[in-house]
């Protein structure tokens, strides 16, 4: 019986977050298992987007908050440029589910709590490198299932599930008449990943008219209410 020489191969891990004792932590664990290498760790999006697309490594393990800048519109970019073989797994503190399903959503093949410690996470990596399988979270399967059941039955219902917790949160903040400038200070992010984002929504829901467009929409699917 053949065996395939990749699994012989150390499994090449970026790791990604914006605390620096958190990423020399998380060396140090990786270092114990001789099957893993980690290959570069980055604080911000853009080293992460420079080493992802240099190194390619088999997986990266993501922190969703990344201070300013949320990751999970990284997931997507992270993947378009790493290539095809590159897995990642979302290790978070974040509480919302609502947010850890997204990360799924989005094309990470696990989440793994940080509360749940370093024996979760060794083995995420192990089993979505070696298997190809997703590492899901009690409940997350279901979840995910019944979001794909209602894009099928509704169009509208379909796109609107493709909208990230950031993604709706600054929707709110359109209706609420905020400015770029506003919607940064309050979502704590650059006023260009303001714009960014508001580019990615026009797209995801097809949006003609900009702002006032995005406003009509967003009050007759419910995604604001109106001010009364």
């Amino acid at each position: 019986m053949m065996t395939d020489p990749d699994n012989h191969k150390p499994i090449r891990v970026l790791l990604v977050d914006d605390h620096a004792i958190i990423r020399e932590g998380l060396r140090d664990l990786i270092a114990t298992r001789p099957e893993m290498t980690v290959v570069g760790d980055a604080g911000t999006r853009a080293d992460a987007l420079g080493l992802a697309r240099r190194e390619r490594p088999d997986v990266i393990v993501l922190d969703l908050d990344l201070g300013a800048d949320s990751g999970l519109p990284l997931i997507p970019e992270l993947l378009e440029v790493a290539g095809p073989a590159t897995s990642i797994i979302v290790l978070t503190g974040v509480r919302e589910v609502e947010k850890r399903d997204e990360a799924m959503a989005l094309g990470a093949r696990g989440v793994v709590l940080k509360e749940k410690g370093a024996t979760e996470l060794l083995s995420a990596i192990e089993k979505v490198h070696r298997t190809g399988e997703c590492w899901f979270e009690p409940g997350a399967a279901r979840r995910l299932l019944e979001r794909q059941r209602t894009r099928a039955e509704d169009p509208e219902a379909a796109k609107i599930s493709t909208l990230t917790a950031t993604e709706h949160e600054m929707i709110a903040c359109i209706g609420d008449g905020l400015d770029n400038r506003q919607i940064s200070a309050r979502m704590h992010i650059a006023e260009s990943t303001v714009r960014n984002t508001l580019t990615r929504i026009y797209d995801k829901l097809e949006i003609q008219g900009g702002r006032l467009g995005l406003l009509v929409y967003a009050y007759r699917h419910g995604l604001v209410k109106p001010v009364r």
